[in-house]
């Protein structure tokens, strides 16, 4: 049986792109596509050897830097490969990926790592945070956000089996699809991430510094707390308004993205890592249990679900005053690193591959 495996684009390596290592992995023979292919060399070992199919984006003019802005056309570029050979078509998406088309003898298997974000429940807030929630720039924005909403409903419909990263996510796709989906969390390196070495006096936030990851909570609330000390690693669109948010703190250190041995490194001499943000599932989160580091998160999405009790706290609003008050509350709390560790260990490498395995050959023998 022909098996094809679809990814939607190829830049950087995060948390779908893992998914995406393992799913190659699982079956090495499969075929794989991608919208378009941009990955770095240095980082192309995730695909082991393999050299994707690209669509007609990858050609246009300026794609390398702004496919992003051709949003319009990708709808119809995933549509335009020719699948009808395959038995078994892999999707790995998070907007458009599952809209690939498939015949009626053809097993479509979609891991789902979030519906269409800016078209469905966080529509208000990309709005917002990109000042386009009021006036007729608002009006047509939203007008143009109804058209792939419409697109990505209908392409449920060609999904035999949906899976996804969280309980979370399952229930944002069963409000968006009316579909159940099969609960499958990503895979963790726990063993890369290990726990080691002294605990220091500092907490950690290592992330992408994007709007919605509310970094800038963590700055604020640590700014008026300046007797403890906070490491921020991290760049990106949003690093101006975290930087405005710590208001210059001395006790606040800004760093760039590190090398994952020097990350590793810093999760294991961490007290904590903080997180304000409201993730899909949060792997990063994971990866500091994982180290033996206890977790201090907004309630809400993912993390609801990884920090088990005792290996860290949740706080209930995304406000300064409900980070500093947790990481108070944190300072009285008795937290052991072996707990941490262990409750990070469900989501290893080896229980992802043999849980996509099981819930495909399920989807193969015509179950749900």
């Amino acid at each position: 049986m022909k098996i094809a495996i679809i990814h939607e684009w190829l830049e950087g390596v995060a948390g779908s792109e893992r998914v995406l290592e393992q799913m190659l992995l699982c079956y090495p023979e499969a075929d794989l596509f991608a919208l378009v292919d941009f990955l770095p060399v240095d980082q192309r070992g995730i695909l082991h050897g393999r050299v994707p199919r690209t669509s007609f984006i990858q050609r246009l003019p300026f794609a390398r830097r702004w496919f992003r802005h051709y949003a319009m056309l990708l709808p119809m570029a995933v549509e335009q490969w020719d699948l009808s050979g395959y038995g078994l078509v892999l999707s790995n998406s998070h907007a458009f990926a599952k809209g690939v088309l498939t015949g009626p003898d053809t097993r479509h298997v979609s891991y789902v790592h979030s519906p269409m974000r800016y078209a469905w429940d966080l529509q208000h807030q990309y709005l917002r945070e990109s000042g386009l929630d009021r006036g007729l720039r608002g009006i047509a924005a939203r007008w143009l956000l109804s058209r792939p909403r419409l697109w990505d409903r209908g392409t449920a419909n060609g999904v035999d089996l949906f899976l996804t990263n969280s309980h979370y996510v399952a229930r944002r796709i069963n409000k968006a699809y009316r579909r159940e989906a099969v609960v499958i969390p990503p895979p963790v390196d726990i063993e890369t991430f290990t726990p080691g070495g002294e605990k220091q006096d500092f907490y950690l936030v290592a992330s992408r510094h994007v709007a919605y990851k509310r970094i800038d909570l963590v700055a604020a609330a640590f700014a008026a707390m300046p007797d403890r000390q906070l490491v921020i690693v991290g760049d990106g669109p949003a690093h101006g308004r975290v930087r405005a948010a710590a208001r210059g703190a001395r006790n606040i250190t800004f760093r760039p993205a590190v090398p994952q041995a020097e990350l590793v490194a810093l999760m294991r001499a961490a007290r904590a890592f903080v997180f304000a943000g409201e993730e899909d599932f949060g792997i990063v989160l994971a990866e500091a249990l994982a180290c033996g580091t206890p977790v201090i998160a907004f309630g809400r999405g993912g993390a609801a679900e990884i920090v088990a009790e005792g290996a860290g706290l949740l706080f209930a609003e995304q406000t300064v005053d409900a980070v500093a008050g947790a990481v108070e509350r944190f300072e009285g709390m008795a937290v052991d690193a072996t707990g941490c560790r262990v409750a990070a260990e469900c989501y290893n490498v080896a229980q992802f591959r043999l849980r996509l395995a099981a819930s495909i050959g399920t989807a193969l023998q015509g179950g749900k």
